[in-house]
């Protein structure tokens, strides 16, 4: 748990943090609506809101649930040989960099067809000392609250929680905790949590995520996947159009800037 001399920094970062990305299911919810406005009319009828943009309790859903089938390998029925498939899903979030369209921090409950174990992980950026491993604090609702306006809280309330690396690759390094039913309930009732991650410098650095949405997701239907794929390739294309017009910008102001004044003769 982080010492009382720090929290007012840490809150600080935090904020900092959260107001630099995007939620992925705000594409999600600008895809649906393009595609709303280029359909044609049909009549009216009672509004869903895709399951990835939902409201929830006010607060915009951040999670959405993702399933497919994974194939297990082949059997033998009645002499014939069949491939056998069980049900993945992943209950997610995600949070992008709306300045170059990459992964800030992702987190997720794995869930696979035919096994009682279910697994809770966290994906951050690359350069993170893998030893120190992963710590979180979860903060109950009204907490959750406060450090989301930049006030103190009261962290003997906080709950930890740790997390063991267990892979790195191109997108980030993950790290995973066994989702216990203790944790699962933790994550429906808490209002977010805060991961540290200790970079290359030794900072911890905070990951704030929200847990609005998660229970709504994680116990409801999957999200529709093609859906979802248009929803992240909006996002894509509206982060790109930022980049393009930032580039505009800068480039006029360039060519705007009056020209440095010729430097003086040399004195004889």
């Amino acid at each position: 748990m982080l010492g009382n001399g720090s929290r007012a920094p840490v809150i600080g970062r935090i904020r900092c943090a959260a107001a630099v990305v995007l939620v992925l299911s705000a594409g999600i919810t600008v895809a649906t609506q393009q595609a709303a406005s280029q359909a044609p009319a049909k009549p009216a009828k009672k509004a869903t809101p895709p399951p990835a943009a939902a409201a929830q309790g006010g607060a915009k859903n951040s999670w959405v649930k993702l399933c497919e089938k994974k194939p297990l390998g082949t059997m033998y029925k009645e002499g014939k040989e069949e491939m056998r498939y069980a049900t993945y899903c992943l209950t997610q979030h995600e949070r992008i960099d709306g300045n170059t369209g990459h992964s800030v921090v992702t987190a997720g409950i794995r869930q696979m067809e035919g096994e009682n174990t279910q697994y809770f992980m966290v994906m951050v950026p690359l350069n993170m000392m893998l030893k120190p491993g992963m710590r979180a604090a979860l903060y109950p609702k009204d907490l959750w609250e406060k450090v989301q306006k930049n006030e103190a809280v009261d962290e003997s309330k906080l709950k930890g929680l740790k997390l063991e690396y267990t892979l790195c690759h191109g997108g980030g390094c993950t790290a995973e905790a066994v989702a216990t039913p203790e944790l699962i309930n933790d994550l429906k009732a808490f209002g977010g949590m805060v991961v540290f991650a200790v970079n290359s410098l030794g900072d911890a650095t905070p990951f704030p995520i929200s847990f609005a949405g998660f229970e709504q997701a994680y116990t409801g239907n999957p999200a529709d996947p093609q859906q979802y794929a248009a929803g992240r390739r909006a996002l894509m294309q509206m982060i790109a159009q930022r980049q393009h017009e930032l580039a505009e910008q800068q480039k006029k102001q360039g060519q705007q800037a009056p020209a440095a004044p010729a430097p003086a003769p040399a004195k004889k």
